[in-house]
């Protein structure tokens, strides 16, 4: 009886009370409204002629217009720079990944003596920022002819990437037992081919973690490819939008039509792979 009253009490112990649940609920209502509400406001701002949007900012468009779009994707030059968006995506992220897989395999599971120095040297990159880079990044850029190149742009983001990619695969890795590799040297297997056959398939959330946090990151990064780039062949969507914020900056209406521009393709890319990255992000999080 007694034993059966205490294991009750700790149940009772480890459940929320209501209280504390509807607390709970009100934070992440709040929460929500707070992150959908600027989205929801920028998409109907959009629709807006700028003599509207002017008179009444927080209503719903009298009159709804999709003139906004064409416009802002002629002015702002986005069929070229949305291509060059992809490009410097897709390729830094898949560098990223595979170096970051490569090389968190080879410090998790190939031990010598160079392995922490090594380790520490590109880990130490996570405390860098990309303001104390620009001008390093600017004379080396210059001094090797990079200037107005995509290879300059790209060298850069896969450089900015792999800290933290090496840092969370290294340790995602580590978790593997040794045993695994041990018994595939045992067979004959090279480590390109454990690597190949054995690691990336059992690392998969911990890469999806890497892809999603490095394409989120480049498709934003503005001051980089600003800096490196004069050329508007090269250039990428961002530096398109903030022609808006110039001599446009009073067309309240194109400015957020191109804004939503920007915006759709890392909404359609987190709707589309919201299973991939909700299980990748956690189990990476919990390893």
């Amino acid at each position: 009886m007694m034993r059966d009253g205490a294991l009750r009490g700790k149940r009772r112990s480890g459940e929320i009370s209501g209280t504390t649940r509807a607390l709970l609920y009100i934070v992440l209502i709040a929460f929500t409204v707070l992150t959908i509400y600027p989205l929801i406001w920028l998409t109907i701002s959009s629709f807006k002629t700028t003599q509207e949007f002017q008179l009444n900012k927080l209503g719903l468009p009298i009159h709804w217009t999709l003139i906004n779009y064409p416009i802002a994707w002629q002015i702002g030059n986005f069929g070229t720079l949305f291509m060059n968006s992809l490009f410097y995506t897709t390729a830094s992220t898949l560098a990223v990944v595979f170096l970051s897989l490569a090389a968190g395999f080879a410090f998790a599971k190939i031990r010598s003596r160079a392995t922490p120095l090594l380790h520490g040297s590109f880990v130490i990159g996570i405390l860098l920022t990309i303001q104390s880079l620009m001008i390093p990044l600017f004379l080396v850029a210059s001094v090797t002819r990079l200037v107005d190149t995509r290879l300059g742009v790209l060298i850069p983001y896969v450089g900015m990437g792999l800290p933290l990619g090496i840092y969370l695969c290294t340790e995602y890795i580590k978790g593997f037992p040794d045993a695994i590799v041990e018994s595939a040297r045992l067979e004959g297997a090279g480590y390109l081919k454990i690597y190949a056959a054995i690691i990336v398939p059992m690392a998969k959330p911990v890469f999806t973690t890497v892809a999603v946090l490095n394409v989120a990151g480049v498709w934003n990064e503005f001051m980089l490819v600003n800096m490196l780039v004069s050329k508007d062949a090269l250039r990428s969507l961002p530096v398109g939008i903030f022609r808006f914020s110039g001599a446009l900056a009073s067309d309240y209406g194109k400015q957020f039509a191109a804004l939503m521009i920007g915006l759709i393709p890392m909404i359609i890319f987190f709707l589309f792979f919201r299973n991939q990255i909700t299980k990748g992000v956690s189990a990476g999080a919990v390893k």
